[in-house]
């Protein structure tokens, strides 16, 4: 496991929230709240937050009003933001742990969540994103939860906004995983998609009602930047699992994938926004296919070289009127 950096701030304000679910704040990081501070009875478990944070300067302050004012600590897993990350993050008190950790190749996303895991003081533990926000229902469910209870986790469900908008179908509704567990009763596999390993599960996890606020991406620009580096490690994925793509996988899998997201899932529920969405799932599929495909039939540049060297003139002839 690679070195990393971390950082302690000293200075602790509160932080308090008014913008709606699908606002994302243009304001300064650092915004004083004059609310009085959450109160927990005593002897209640405590209770941090675990995320993972890349170039996230515009999410990460609405992240940290979301949560400051009643966690007892934020850790935070950066892969070397190249933005204003770390600066947010440093002034936001005392309760932050910001950690500089380079993502590697072998862990992936479930390492990053390892190593927060590692860093973290309190008895429970929630793993959250940086574009989370958690809803009041959902937070006064977590801390009675957390009392007196057997149980080493709890699923809860999120509500998806795509493009800013509320998502109700299409998949973007079956997400319920447990994302908040005692903090030595659970650990993260998957270098992608990674997902939590409960101890005792499935009989120790709990059900929660509320719904974590999940705002996505900030436009489709942004949402087909991130697509290109998933495909890039599905495809990777594909590959070590010795899976072979052929002509017919790569036309039926897209296919497959739209109906599956907008006819099956009822994804025409969610109007404009949710024909796009199952659109670029199908085209995202079509990539990680050909990127597969291309792997396992590359011809090399060298090999290029060499057939281009004995093409005859009747073949050069025929390669330059298709071109044509």
């Amino acid at each position: 496991m690679s070195n990393y950096s971390k950082h302690r701030i000293t200075e602790s304000p509160n932080y308090r929230s008014t913008d709606p679910p699908n606002h994302r704040s243009t304001e300064s990081p650092v915004h004083r709240s004059t609310d009085p501070p959450n109160h927990r009875p005593t002897g209640s478990p405590t209770l941090s937050v675990v995320a993972i944070s890349y170039n996230e300067e515009q999410d990460l302050p609405d992240f940290l009003k979301n949560l400051l004012p009643w966690v007892d600590e934020i850790v935070i897993v950066d892969d070397e933001s190249t933005d204003q990350t770390a600066r947010i993050a440093q002034a936001a008190g005392e309760k932050v742990n910001f950690i500089v950790h380079k993502r590697t190749e072998e862990d992936g996303f479930a390492g990053q969540r390892n190593i927060g895991l590692q860093h973290a003081t309190s008895d429970w533990v929630l793993n959250m994103d940086i574009d989370e926000r958690v809803s009041p229902q959902l937070k006064q469910e977590m801390l009675q939860g957390i009392c007196n209870t057997p149980l080493n986790a709890f699923r809860y469900k999120r509500l998806n906004f795509f493009l800013h908008r509320k998502m109700t179908a299409g998949g973007w509704d079956s997400w319920n995983n447990p994302q908040l567990a005692r903090r030595t009763h659970h650990y993260y596999v998957g270098k992608i998609h990674e997902h939590s390993v409960v101890e005792g599960a499935p009989g120790t996890i709990g059900q929660l009602n509320g719904q974590m606020w999940h705002l996505n991406d900030n436009s489709y620009a942004e949402r087909m930047r991130k697509s290109f580096q998933y495909c890039n490690l599905e495809a990777d994925k594909l590959l070590e699992a010795g899976k072979r793509v052929s002509s017919l996988g790569i036309l039926v899998q897209p296919i497959r994938e739209f109906i599956k997201k907008y006819v099956v899932k009822q994804g025409f529920r969610d109007g404009t926004a949710g024909l796009i969405a199952a659109l670029h799932s199908a085209c995202a599929t079509f990539r990680t296919h050909a990127l597969v495909w291309d792997a396992q039939n590359r011809i090399s540049r060298e090999q290029l070289e060499i057939d281009v060297n004995r093409l005859k003139p009747n073949d050069e002839s025929r390669v330059i009127s298709s071109e044509k």
